[in-house]
């Protein structure tokens, strides 16, 4: 008798111990996926959207355009990725797409060609700055330059920890 009521107050306590470390577990492991964004925003809609997302580690800030013209002036935590280069569609593709992306070029040309591009490699949460870094900076908004702008982009690549870090980016 005593084992019969030892067992019927065990095995209730185990499921529900069950449960828990089930729920906990996928709790933990599992990440609600965010909304699809795909949409254009104007120059000072992306400015706030660097504002509000300046600590998020999932917000990246593309800049298409040339090493050059990276390196004399571009938004600030921005990462450069050539849409010149005989690489850019294996870079792009190798990007991970849980991140949220806020592209830009010079004007809008090429930027849109990769806002495209990434529709297309199912990318699900992007930005396309419309008049590119030009309509940024015609709203006066900042934009800084890189050691690499006097010494080279090699220099900028081989002291970057980010491009160390993430191949995609080279």
């Amino acid at each position: 008798m005593r084992i019969k009521r030892l067992a019927l107050l065990a095995v209730p306590a185990l499921l529900a111990f069950g449960v828990i470390l089930t729920v906990g577990c996928a709790a933990r492991e599992s990440k609600t996926p965010l909304p699809p964004i795909i949409k254009d925003v104007t120059a000072k809609e992306a400015f706030t959207l660097t504002q509000e997302n300046r600590n998020n580690p999932d917000f990246v800030i593309l800049d298409v355009r040339t090493p050059q013209e990276f390196a004399e002036g571009h938004i600030a935590g921005a990462i450069n990725i050539d849409f010149n280069s005989p690489a850019f569609s294996e870079k792009i593709d190798k990007l991970d797409r849980g991140k949220t992306y806020l592209l830009h070029c010079r004007s809008g040309s090429r930027s849109q060609a990769t806002f495209d591009m990434m529709k297309k490699l199912n990318f699900t949460r992007i930005y396309h700055m419309i008049g590119g870094i030009l309509e940024w900076q015609a709203n006066g908004l900042p934009t800084v330059k890189d050691i690499s702008s006097i010494f080279g982009n090699r220099f900028w690549l081989s002291c970057n920890p980010l491009t160390q870090t993430n191949p995609a980016l080279l």
